[in-house]
């Protein structure tokens, strides 16, 4: 029966007689150098990430106080626009209190008045500023402050019935609401 041996198990014998065993002070040894790998490559991984967050903060903060500073600029800059053609309206009324000295007719005054109240407004409508328009419409408090109502058969309940003050606004925004009288039925 010993023709039957497995060849192969008593190598295997023979190879496992021939491994040492190694002292555990050795094992412990080479886990300490081992986690004292993983630690300084903890370490390094955990400055790189902290340095990239420092530098995003920083971006950040600049991001931040950059756009802070445009959008002061842009408001000053816009202001300085409107103003800029403004100064040609100013002209126009200078130019005609310079003609009207010396006349005395009403009519030109008044052609002169109506001249330089056509280029202001003109001026404000290339600005981005409309007038809203009230009259005969149904009330609307996000465009209209109702100041009294009038009882009148002339214009529909809950429309203006007149405009006590104009009121401008620039594209969705109200520069100033139109202050309105708003009809009601007549009482018979």
């Amino acid at each position: 029966m010993e023709d039957n041996k497995n060849p192969f198990q008593e190598e295997e014998i023979k190879e496992n007689e021939n491994i040492e065993e190694i002292p555990s002070e050795e094992v412990s040894e080479v886990q300490e150098e081992i986690q004292e790998e993983i630690k300084d490559d903890f370490e390094a991984k955990y400055e790189d990430l902290n340095n990239k967050y420092l530098r995003l903060a920083a971006d950040f903060d600049n991001f931040r106080k950059r756009t802070l500073q445009e959008k002061e600029d842009l408001s000053k800059y816009a202001a300085s626009e409107v103003l800029k053609k403004l100064t040609s309206v100013l002209d126009t009324f200078d130019r005609a209190a310079e003609h009207l000295k010396e006349v005395d007719n009403c009519q030109t005054v008044k052609e002169s008045y109506e001249v330089a109240v056509k280029q202001l407004i003109d001026t404000l409508k290339k600005c981005g500023m409309e007038e809203i328009v009230a009259l005969g419409k149904v009330f609307n408090p996000n465009e209209h402050e109702a100041i009294t109502q009038v009882p009148t058969s002339e214009f529909e309940p809950d429309t203006v019935a007149f405009v006590a003050q104009k009121g401008y606004k620039m594209g969705d925004r109200i520069i100033r609401p139109a202050l309105v009288g708003v009809a009601k039925k007549e009482d018979e």
